[in-house]
């Protein structure tokens, strides 16, 4: 179906925005194949000496990504009733009569604005026409594909984080791993990349065995190397046990390649010892402690699913309250549970750099199909354990390598953030819970990253629409599949870009060589309300205290820099 099928109506005049925080504008409303834009025309009765025809010019109000709108709510009415509607901006001198509706715009940044329409007709079109491009399935038919900026080129390179990137950067220190094309064409696991990086007393054969025994053949592969005692951090799915106790000679024998001869591993399954007993009944299950000798299996419960998107929705729920209540608000904050899932992912992701830093002993992390908390929580462990990750460039490769790479479904997680009245099965807010997770530990060492909150609410946003293909698909066989890298452009390209970087650069970065511990007592964690609230409480000033910083900065950074010259000239 061509794009132009799914459009009603193009255009209407004189509709009415209304966006929180900015007073309301009547322009033209425009309905393109993935935007919807809204342009008003203002007189700039100053400007005396200017010809008439000069005097008026349009200003683009609204420019806003149709993958970006999460739920369109409409409803028609009277003239009369549009006085006591509390989004009402406009007065009814400046209607004709005839009929008028609205439209309610929830956005997947959590930002809701309203357009009044008049017609009836026409409201209803346009309802139609962005609920339609706003939820197309084809990867293909989305905006990265049709994007071509000026200033950008599409360059087919390795990607950052690749696994033959990261095993360039440790391939000197840990010789006893190597680069594997057991993958290659996704021949044994479809959500692995074609390379993967394994014990080097492994073979391919026994890879593919072990690939036999682990959920979507995720078999074990090594996440993270620790410079400094040379342990690491791997990932993988359950193994399929089963009610029969099933075993995997060479999946034992490719985690004993781990171990030293009188050292012992940890196990981390992110599901309760219950959940994991369960499991076996379908197939799935647990490593039992006499056939992996030396390791020792501990369980976290860490939520997933349909109860963390619940979690959310109650939480987005709650921040929407416009009861001004502190009780009511507290107590759906409570209710909510999100903190509690914040707190629960940083403890497993500490336990997990604990076993690695303190104990000096290497780790396996996995839950049931390794594609959500188990990346979660290898993720944020390298956050914890290394300073390279918390750079500008660290962090992107981390991303690139923990979860783009490593088979983290966008796609089906990512469809709806909250404000959608739909609930479809696939759903869960993961990436955003590690993006909290970023936050917390920002908050606690603001000094340690490189990058600030901005990039983080930046990430968040291009996980669920974007103008660029990086988060698009499930899989990098889906990518590959789709051209996508071919075909759109690169979000890392574009923030690298040093104009764009300077705005997600945190001014008071020091680099901290040291682990970071943070608290996770409830008391030590906090709403990210720069995500949040970022549309429901008035961020003018934040935002000016940012430019602030900058300035600050700036200008010791200009008055260091005089005083180093002046003391290599005397």
């Amino acid at each position: 179906m061509e794009f132009s099928e799914h459009i009603k109506t193009s255009y209407v005049d004189n509709v009415v925005l209304s966006r929180p925080f900015r007073p309301p504008v009547k322009g033209t409303l425009c309905v393109t194949s993935h935007h919807l834009l809204l342009s008003s025309r203002q007189e700039r009765e100053q400007d005396a000496d200017l010809d008439p025809d000069e005097k008026d010019g349009d200003t683009l109000e609204l420019l806003l990504l149709l993958k970006g709108i999460d739920a369109v709510e409409k409803s028609v009415e009277n003239l009369v009733s549009y006085s006591s509607r509390p989004f009402r901006r406009s007065s009814q001198s400046d209607r004709s009569t005839g009929s008028y509706g609205t439209i309610t715009i929830k956005c997947k940044d959590l930002c809701i604005f309203q357009l009044e329409i008049p017609g009836m007709t026409e409201c209803l079109n346009i309802a139609s026409s962005i609920e339609a491009l706003s939820a197309l399935d084809s990867v293909t038919e989305l905006y990265p594909f049709f994007y071509r900026p000026e200033t950008m080129k599409i360059e087919k390179k390795i990607p950052e984080g690749s696994s033959e990137e990261f095993f360039g950067q440790i391939a000197h220190q840990a010789d006893k791993w190597r680069l594997s094309s057991v993958n290659k064409d996704f021949s044994v696991c479809p959500t692995y990349p074609e390379a993967v990086i394994v014990p080097k007393q492994t073979s391919d054969e026994m890879l593919m065995a072990a690939a036999k025994f682990r959920q979507g053949g995720r078999f074990p592969v090594l996440s993270y190397y620790h410079k400094t005692t040379g342990k690491v951090i791997m990932r993988s799915s359950q193994p399929l046990v089963g009610a029969q106790k099933k075993r995997c000679q060479e999946d034992e024998e490719l985690l004993g390649e781990v171990l030293n001869n009188s050292e012992r591993g940890f196990i981390v399954d992110t599901r309760s010892a219950q959940l994991a007993q369960q499991a076996r009944i379908t197939g799935g299950g647990f490593e039992s402690k006499s056939n992996y000798h030396n390791w020792k299996r501990l369980h976290r419960n860490m939520e997933r699913g349909k109860n963390l998107q619940e979690s959310l929705i109650k939480l987005v729920d709650a921040c929407n309250d416009q009861t001004h209540n502190m009780d009511r608000w507290l107590s759906k904050l409570e209710n909510s549970k999100w903190l509690s899932h914040v707190q629960s992912t940083l403890s497993t992701a500490c336990l997990v750099a604990e076993c690695v830093e303190r104990e000096g002993c290497p780790v396996l992390v996995h839950g049931s199909d390794g594609t959500d908390t188990t990346l979660l929580v290898t993720s944020l462990a390298q956050l914890v354990l290394d300073p390279e990750c918390r750079t500008l460039i660290g962090f992107q490769t981390l991303i690139c390598r923990e979860w783009i790479q490593a088979g983290h479904p966008f796609q089906q997680r990512c469809t709806h953030l909250a404000l959608s009245h739909a609930r479809l099965r696939n759903e869960a807010p993961i990436f955003l819970l590690f993006l909290d997770c970023c936050w917390q530990l920002h908050h606690q060492f603001p000094l340690a990253f490189q990058f600030s909150e901005t990039l983080l609410i930046q990430l968040a946003q291009e996980a669920y629409f974007s103008n660029f293909g990086t988060f698009l698909c499930d899989t990098e066989k889906d990518r590959h599949a789709f051209q996508v890298k071919e075909k759109t452009f690169s979000f890392w390209d574009w923030m690298n870009n040093p104009a764009v970087l300077k705005t997600f650069t945190n001014p008071l970065y020091q680099r901290n060589e040291l682990v970071i511990w943070p608290s996770v007592w409830p008391h030590s964690l906090h709403l990210w309300q720069g995500f949040f609230f970022r549309w429901i409480s008035c961020s003018k000033f934040v935002e000016e205290a940012q430019e602030e910083i900058q300035r600050i900065m700036r200008h010791y950074s200009s008055c260091i820099s005089k005083l180093n010259k002046k003391a290599v000239l005397s």
